[in-house]
C-alpha cells in the first residue's frame, strides 16, 4: 500500500489519536476471479455501503473478532475486464483488503486486491503530502540558506490534524484550567461550531485558533450556547503545557 501517511514530531505526536479513528479514503484496483457483468458490480457494490461487519484479517494490528465499520461511498471510476478501480470513503479501522475479499466471496467468483493507495487520512490528503526526498531538500534548504518555505510546505500545525472535528471556543481564563486537569463548565465556552452531539468528539479551542486539547461533548451545540451552568466537555486528552495563558484573577476591590 502506498498513499498518505501523517507523521508527527515532538509533543505533536499525542494528537495521532485523532487520525486513527478520522475517516479514510482509499482507491484501489480490486482482481475478480472470473467475469462479472457490470450492472451486477455496480448493483452489488450498493449494498455495501453503510454499516458492515468483518473479521479482521488473520496478520493484523487488533484482535481478532467481528467488528462493525461504516463505508461512506463506494464509486467505481474504471473497469477493465476483471479488474474494478474505485473508491472507498470508510470509518478509520476498515480493512480494504478485507472488504474485497468480502466481495469476492459475495459474489460467488472470489477477488483479491491487486493495488491499493490511501488518499486520505482525516483532514490529510493526497494533494497535501509529500516524499521523505522533498523533507529531505526542505530541511537541507532551512540548515544551509536559512529559508524555510519548502518547510512550511511539509509541515503543519498540530491545529491542522484535528480540523476535522467540531470546535468547542473558551475564554483565556479557563484555559490554564483545562491544562492543569480541570473539566470544560459552559462558563468557560465562548463559542461553538454547530452540529456537535452528545459523546462527540471535539476540539476544544482558544479564542486564536490554538488547540487546547480534545475531550467528549456532553451537551448538544445549541445547549452549550442557550445553557448557562453545565458540564459542557469532558477533556480526554491535553496538548497545550499549563502557564501559556495566566490565572485568572479576580479584580481586588478599590
Amino acid at each position: 500500500m502506498t498513499g498518505v501517511l501523517p507523521i508527527a514530531i515532538g509533543r505533536a505526536t499525542r494528537v495521532l489519536e485523532l487520525l486513527l479513528k478520522g475517516g479514510k479514503e482509499y482507491v484501489c484496483i480490486m482482481h475478480l476471479h472470473k467475469p462479472v457483468d457490470q450492472k451486477i458490480i455496480e448493483k452489488e457494490l450498493k449494498t455495501f455501503v453503510g454499516k458492515i461487519t468483518q473479521l479482521p484479517p488473520v496478520r493484523s494490528a487488533v484482535k481478532r473478532q467481528k467488528r462493525q465499520r461504516e463505508i461512506y461511498y463506494l464509486d467505481i471510476l474504471d473497469i477493465n475486464g476483471q479488474d474494478i478501480l474505485f473508491t472507498m470513503g470508510c470509518q478509520g479501522g476498515t480493512y480494504v483488503r478485507k472488504f474485497v475479499h468480502d466481495f469476492g466471496k459475495h459474489l460467488k467468483i472470489g477477488a483479491h486486491m491487486a493495488e491499493l493507495v490511501r488518499a486520505k487520512a482525516g483532514p490529510f490528503t493526497d494533494k497535501d503530502w509529500c516524499s521523505l526526498h522533498d523533507l529531505q531538500d526542505a530541511f537541507f534548504l532551512y540548515r544551509e540558506k536559512k529559508d524555510d518555505s519548502l518547510l512550511r510546505k511539509c509541515l503543519r500545525p498540530v491545529e491542522f490534524a484535528a480540523s476535522h472535528l467540531g470546535k468547542v471556543y473558551v475564554s483565556d481564563s479557563a484555559v490554564d484550567s483545562l491544562c492543569h486537569g480541570a473539566s470544560l463548565n459552559l462558563p468557560g465556552v465562548v463559542k461553538v461550531t454547530t452540529g456537535i452531539n452528545v459523546d462527540q468528539l471535539v476540539g476544544i479551542y482558544t479564542l486564536k485558533e490554538e488547540l487546547i486539547g480534545m475531550g467528549v461533548a456532553r451537551l448538544m451545540s445549541e445547549k452549550m450556547i442557550s445553557e448557562e451552568k453545565g458540564l459542557a466537555v469532558a477533556p480526554r486528552k491535553i496538548f497545550m503545557d499549563p502557564g501559556i495563558y495566566p490565572k485568572y484573577q479576580k479584580a481586588k476591590p478599590l
